[in-house]
């Protein structure tokens, strides 16, 4: 079973008075988290490797909101986005939850639903990472594998036999079955169908 550390907070916003009243707001209910000036800085400074959530503002000097939203998804970081502005508007907040935000809130916020909020998605972070942990280390697993050795697993995977897989590649059931034996010890699986489950279920690409 995997474990994680806890979810952190990570506020990104340009004033420094709201990013200091949602630290002393988080704090009374006992939630840790880091402030940054600009997206620059929290994206040179956060730890991917640690669960969190993020909220941020729309605007700021440098990188938007939106473009800090991007800047995520391309490093495959699996945090909550939370939008928190002052110059929120409908087609705004629209924008931000097609591109994946949980939620827009404007300023100033209401302090209890930033609550709700926060620790409703503290407990997503926490799952989304295990999640996309495991993601990563099947992605490895699969990596490992010579190309050969990914092509058999890709025709395990579509539910063919050693024999058809021998057909379909022009070669030997035993050298088939010589590929199968050294993808489940390279990949450490308890069998190729625990090892198919977890393509599958995360999705990984072979």
């Amino acid at each position: 079973m995997t474990t994680t550390l806890p979810a952190v907070v990570h506020i990104v916003d340009d004033d420094e008075a709201h990013r200091q009243s949602l630290v002393f707001l988080l704090q009374t209910v006992g939630i840790q988290a880091l402030t940054y000036p600009d997206a620059a800085g929290f994206l040179a400074e956060f730890d991917p490797a640690e669960p969190g959530v993020v909220i941020v503002d729309v605007r700021m000097p440098g990188l938007s909101g939106f473009q800090l939203q991007e800047a995520l998804v391309e490093r495959e970081y699996p945090a909550p986005v939370i939008f928190c502005s002052a110059h929120g508007d409908i087609p705004m907040s629209v924008r931000a939850m097609r591109r994946g935000a949980v939620d827009f809130l404007e300023k100033p916020y209401e302090p209890q639903r930033m609550l709700e909020v926060v620790q409703d998605q503290l407990r997503e972070a926490e799952r989304c990472f295990t999640t996309h942990a495991e993601q990563l280390r099947v992605r490895d697993r699969v990596a490992s594998l010579t190309p050969r050795e990914r092509e058999v697993l890709r025709l395990v995977v579509d539910g063919l036999s050693s024999q058809l897989i021998a057909r379909e590649l022009g070669t030997s059931v035993k050298t088939v079955d010589v590929h199968r034996a050294r993808i489940k010890a390279k990949t450490e699986s308890e069998s190729l169908g625990t090892l198919v489950r977890d393509v599958l279920h995360h999705g990984v690409a072979i």
